[in-house]
């Protein structure tokens, strides 16, 4: 992964740090629903979350980190 704002790799501290944070939203705070617009305005990713995998794609293509 990159920080893209610093156009460098996260440090292993940096990714285990975002990854114990997204752990925690995905336990207790997913029921607040969250939809976002993340990179370049001109080349946006869209990222949700949610409690079931989207329709269509296999639950062995998701990553478990």
């Amino acid at each position: 992964m990159r920080n893209e704002r610093h156009g460098e790799r996260l440090s292993d501290d940096e990714l285990e740090l975002f990854l114990q944070y997204l752990h925690r939203f995905a336990n207790h705070d997913l029921g607040l629903f969250a939809l976002m617009e993340v990179g370049d305005p001109e080349h946006p990713a869209f990222v949700s979350f949610s409690r079931k995998p989207e329709a269509g794609v296999a639950r062995s293509a998701y990553r478990r980190p």
